[in-house]
């Protein structure tokens, strides 16, 4: 039975479906970057100024900056335990003192 409202999970709400969250690139910055935006986030989101669907926005950007965030970190700690191993020879290649 149609209500004349639209669905709560559709875009008329501004909210996406997952099929339009898949399709949509978001551009995220570096680390640092990403770090300082997400900081501002949870500040503007603690401040209980703003409107829900402003809220809703802003806690869905940082969701994607903590993702982001942790992907860059995981990289990274894989990337130090790769160069700490020291039995895996693809990871380090003797050094030529023969200068």
């Amino acid at each position: 039975m149609a209500t004349g409202r639209p669905h709560p999970g559709s875009s008329a709400y501004g909210l996406s479906t997952l099929s339009d969250m898949s399709k949509k690139e978001t551009t995220l910055p570096d680390f640092e970057k990403s770090l300082a935006e997400l900081e501002a986030l949870v500040e503007q989101l603690e401040s209980g100024d703003l409107s829900l669907d402003q809220s809703l926005k802003q806690f869905k950007r940082g969701v994607e900056l903590t993702r982001h965030c942790q992907g860059v970190l995981d990289d990274a700690q894989q990337t130090v335990r790769q160069l700490m191993d020291v039995d895996d020879d693809t990871t380090a290649a003797p050094i030529d003192t023969s200068d």
